[in-house]
């Protein structure tokens, strides 16, 4: 894998690969070109979004981006949108 990190954003290598191995998909986006991606909660010392990419054929995890989800944007359970 590779990773140009995201020190900007103070998230490890280790902690994406950690939300993508036991973290729970949140929201699927079936129909994202050119592969099908889906949100997933990694849920550690604080809560990571990461949105992943998966190409089935090579078997291959594009990771899109990560961040840490916030309470304007998500309620209390960091799983669930909030309305605007």
């Amino acid at each position: 894998m590779l990773w140009s990190g995201s020190s900007k954003r103070g998230i490890s290598r280790r902690e994406v690969l950690e939300a993508i191995a036991h973290g729970e998909v949140i929201e699927r986006y079936p129909g994202r070109q050119p592969y099908q991606s889906f949100l997933v909660l990694g849920v550690g010392e604080q809560p990571l979004h990461v949105i992943a990419a998966v190409d089935q054929s090579s078997e291959t995890c594009h990771v899109v981006t990560v961040y840490r989800p916030d309470l304007e944007h998500f309620e209390a359970d960091f799983k669930t949108r909030r309305r605007s």
